[in-house]
């Protein structure tokens, strides 16, 4: 089944108190999964690893093809080889990300805008959750 994943991740001070959400939908668009979290204090680029390593792993039980939306140009370019990864904790992150990867016959990274309405729905939950803790 083809999916479709919405991911954010913030930290508050980057760095600071960090969550992740994830926005998992079906080929027509129907709801099937939707998580937030809190993770601890890490930087935004580490939150926003952490939400797509989340949403990856919990893919593996509903389909076989995604398309991912983040707004992170970095992270997305760098998932698409298209920009270095020049630090070693996040190279860690980037190698888990591609590990979870081949468990899909097809995996797609895309750059969208925040006014994107299922990153904007990310979004919301992440601040929800850095709302109670930070």
């Amino acid at each position: 089944m083809k999916l479709t994943i919405y991911t954010d991740g913030a930290s508050r001070g980057n760095p600071g108190p960090g969550a992740i959400a994830f926005v998992i939908l079906d080929s027509k668009g129907k709801l099937l999964k939707e998580h937030k979290h809190f993770i601890g204090d890490c930087t935004n680029n580490i939150a926003e690893y952490s939400a797509l390593i989340a949403a990856l792993k919990r893919a593996v039980k509903l389909g076989d093809e995604l398309t991912c939306f983040s707004d992170s140009k970095l992270m997305v370019s760098q998932m698409n080889g298209e920009f270095k990864i020049k630090k070693p904790h996040i190279r860690e992150l980037y190698l888990k990300a591609k590990e979870l990867e081949s468990n899909f016959k097809k995996v797609e990274y895309n750059h969208v805008r925040r006014t994107n309405p299922g990153i904007q729905k990310a979004d919301s939950m992440v601040n929800e959750v850095l709302d109670k803790f930070a």
